[in-house]
Order: structure tokens, then sequence, then C-alpha cells
């Protein structure tokens, strides 16, 4: 097969060059040349005045649902906002030895047990080596299509042959075409790869999902486009010293994103916790300063975590500022309003913050929590086992409201939290039974509630 011709285009200005160097030409800047094929002019000149699509009102376009089938899983279906979609092409990262592939054949194996065609392309391992995993996690799919190949023809070939519903690509940066001269996993590799697999998969109607890794910041590797070309991109996380693993929607063309699946990692493979609250909440035999219970929102799941604070008297000049799963620079700021706004002050003091179970929390929901268990720890004052807080606090000390107010007081309702400490904006029309609602509108309000409320 001869080679197609290539072309090195600068990534910064968009020069292009014969040949690889290590400095653009064209704008002088270094290591910013990538491969890439010179595409063929079409022989027939009258194609430009081709005739175009059709132009369409919207309001004469018919929408239509679109039909999705289980994964398997229900954690990971909730991720994807209610299953794979047909012609859908998802793109999963995560640190290597997380479980991405465990996943992928627990969920391609329970698809095939719903009497659909699955094929599982693995460019890392041997088929013996899939086999042995099968066995070691119990799997029951004796007629899963399994192929070791890192070819980019030969893969489509056997897609083309074997026309299954779901694929597994694992991984793409395994993946080269002939038609280029770079390795495999470089940027025109990946990119070029990337692009075939997703023709062929919207063509066909095929369910594709492709296996990326990550660098050493937590990213996907490769080119940006590769993102940009898939519709879902999801990140599998975890610290491998822990059984749980928690995965994220960051981008979905067919459902909502910050969407948030919890597995925990067992001798047989990967489970579904449904009730992940449990995860995050430390089980003390008796109360302790400086641990506060905040109610936070995951897309469309309420969760509690518990937000623990350590503040202790400053051995240096300038006092440690620590956060775990929460904002650096937004502790800082938290810790300003409370000298302002409510006369407590940490200049003096070093803050340590954490997450429990090891989540990160963006929100600004967890405001008052962070804040009011920094006040119990400083205090040395607990505060009860039954309260609950979220509330967003502002520069002038206000309690802004927190959207999904009343799924938060329900979920912690039904975990047997009784005293709830919340925005006055997010005071529900009907009171909920057996629990205790106290709205404030500022933070000095919500520290009186709390020293009212503190165990000595």
């Amino acid at each position: 097969m001869a080679k197609a011709k290539t072309q090195y285009v600068c990534q910064s200005c968009g020069g292009v060059s014969a040949k690889w160097q290590g400095q653009c030409p064209a704008c002088d800047e270094w290591n910013t040349l990538e491969e890439s094929l010179i595409e063929k002019q079409s022989e027939n000149r009258f194609q430009g005045l081709a005739q175009a699509a059709n132009r369409q009102r919207l309001a004469d376009i018919e929408a239509e649902q679109v039909p999705r089938m289980s994964s398997g899983l229900d954690e990971l279906d909730r991720v994807l906002g209610g299953g794979i979609v047909p012609g859908g092409v998802c793109l999963i990262g995560g640190d290597p030895g997380i479980g991405k592939s465990t996943l992928l054949l627990q969920s391609l194996a329970l698809i095939h047990q719903q009497g659909l065609s699955v094929l599982y392309i693995s460019g890392e391992e041997s088929g013996a080596q899939i086999a042995l995993r099968a066995q070691r996690l119990g799997i029951d799919a004796p007629d899963l299509q399994v192929l070791a190949e890192i070819q980019l023809q030969k893969i489509i070939q056997a897609v083309e042959q074997t026309g299954p519903a779901v694929v597994v690509i694992d991984s793409i940066q395994t993946v080269y075409s002939e038609e280029l001269t770079s390795a495999p996993g470089s940027v025109a590799q990946v990119k070029e790869c990337a692009a075939h697999l997703t023709r062929l998969a919207k063509a066909r109607g095929i369910a594709l999902i492709m296996v990326g890794h990550v660098t050493k910041d937590g990213h996907l590797a490769g080119p940006r486009v590769l993102e940009h070309i898939v519709d879902t991109v999801l990140y599998f996380e975890g610290d491998t010293q822990s059984s749980f693993r928690l995965i994220r929607a960051f981008k979905n063309r067919f459902g909502a994103v910050n969407e948030l699946g919890v597995f925990a990692m067992t001798d047989k493979g990967l489970k579904g916790v449904s009730n992940p609250s449990a995860l995050f909440l430390s089980q003390h035999g008796q109360t302790v300063p400086g641990s506060c219970v905040l109610v936070t929102q995951e897309g469309s799941r309420p969760i509690l975590v518990e937000i623990q604070a350590l503040v202790d008297m400053a051995h240096v000049p300038n006092p440690r500022r620590l956060a775990l799963g929460l904002e650096q620079h937004r502790l800082a700021m938290l810790l300003a309003v409370l000298h302002r706004h409510a006369g407590i002050a940490c200049f003096d003091q070093d803050v340590f913050l954490n997450a429990v179970g090891g989540v990160k929390i963006s929100e600004p929901a967890a405001d008052l929590a962070v804040l009011l268990a920094i006040y119990s720890s400083m205090r040395n004052k607990a505060l009860p086992k039954s309260l609950v807080v979220f509330g967003e606090v502002g520069l002038a000390g206000e309690i802004r409201p927190s959207p999904k107010g009343q799924e938060r007081l329900k979920e912690a309702a039904k975990l047997g939290f009784r005293q709830a400490i919340i925005p006055r904006a997010n005071l529900p029309k009907n009171k909920l039974a057996d629990m205790q609602i106290i709205a404030v509108e500022r933070i000095d309000e919500a520290i009186n509630a709390a020293q009212s409320l503190s165990i000595s």
C-alpha cells in the first residue's frame, strides 16, 4: 500500500513545512510542528458549484428521541444520561490501574447477555490476558468477541465484517494507521485514527467507546480535538489505595454533565454503590469538634459529605492553608469573611480542610459547612451528629441560596438527620416531618445558631 503524502503543520501559526524541524520557519516557535495528511484535491473542477443541502426551518424538523441501550451497570447508565446511544462515541480516561478495562469488560458482558453483539478490541493486552481477567472476575460471556489488534485498517475491516452493536477500543493511543509514518500515540496518529473510527461509528450506527490515556496532570493525553469530536467524555477517578471509584461526565451531547457514578472495587470487579453518602460520612463513636456534614449536589443526585477542619496555632510567620477536595483560594476568601463579618480571626492559625472519602467539591454551597467546621474546631465545640448544612457565603457576609434545596433536605431526612442550617431563601414551604430547620441570612446568624446547638 502506497504511503499517503504528509506535511508538518505548526500548531501555533498554521505554517506548513515539508519536513519536521525543531523550530517553525514561519513563527519561530519551538516544537510546534505536527505531522498531518495532505488532503487530495478533487478532480472535478465544478465540485464547488454542486448543490448544497436543502435548508430547513427549525419548526419543520422532527425531533426524535434517541433510543438507548443499557450498559448493564446502573451507575454508568446514570453518568451517560440513561444508557448507551447507538452511533454515539464515548471517550473514557483515567489513571493507569484505576479499573477502566475492568469496567468496560464487565459492561460488554452484560450487554452481550441482553442479546446484542459486542466487540472488545485491545491494543494493550493479548487475548489470553483478557480471558484471564474475565475468569478472575467471574464473567460468564463465552461468545463475547475479542480482538487484539492495533492497526486501524484491520480494526475497521473487523468491525465491518462483525457488525457489532457496541465496540470498545482499549486504547486509542495504541492504534496506528499505515498512511502515517509517525509512531502510535503521536498527535497525528491519535487524531487520524479517532476521526476514522468516529466516522465509521456514525455511518454504521455503532456505539463506540474509546479508552484514553491521561497525562501526569490528570488530563486526557493527545490532541484537544479528540475531546471535541466525541459525544461524551468521562473521567474515571479514585485513589488506587482505596476500593472506591468515581466516574464523572464532563461532556455529554445526549444528557446532563457533572453526573457522578460511584463504584466499589471488589474481587469480582466493580459494583455500583446505590447510597454513596455512606462512603463520605465518617463513623465517629462520639461527636468530635471540627466536623460538619454538607449536603452537596452532584448532577441530579444529592450526596452527604463530611467536611473536617483542623485549626491549630501557627508556629511560622505565614500560617498554612491546606484544603483537600475543596478549593484552596476559596478557603482564604472564606476566612476573610469569617473575620470581617463574624469577628472570628484565624490570621495566626493553621487551617486544614478535608472532604472525607476523597470526593472533590467545587460548588459554592459548601461555604457555610466549611466555616462552621472551622468554627467548631477553633472553639473546640462539637456540632450535633444529626446536623446538616449547606449554603453559599458572599463577600458581604450574606448567605445565598443553593439550587435544589428541597431535594437536599429530603435526602438528609431520609438518612436520619434531624437538624439543618440553611439559607433563608431555601426554606421549604411545607415543613419536613421530624426535622428542625434553622434559616439564616448572614454568617453571624449561622455562627450563633451553631453556637446554640454546639456540644461542649
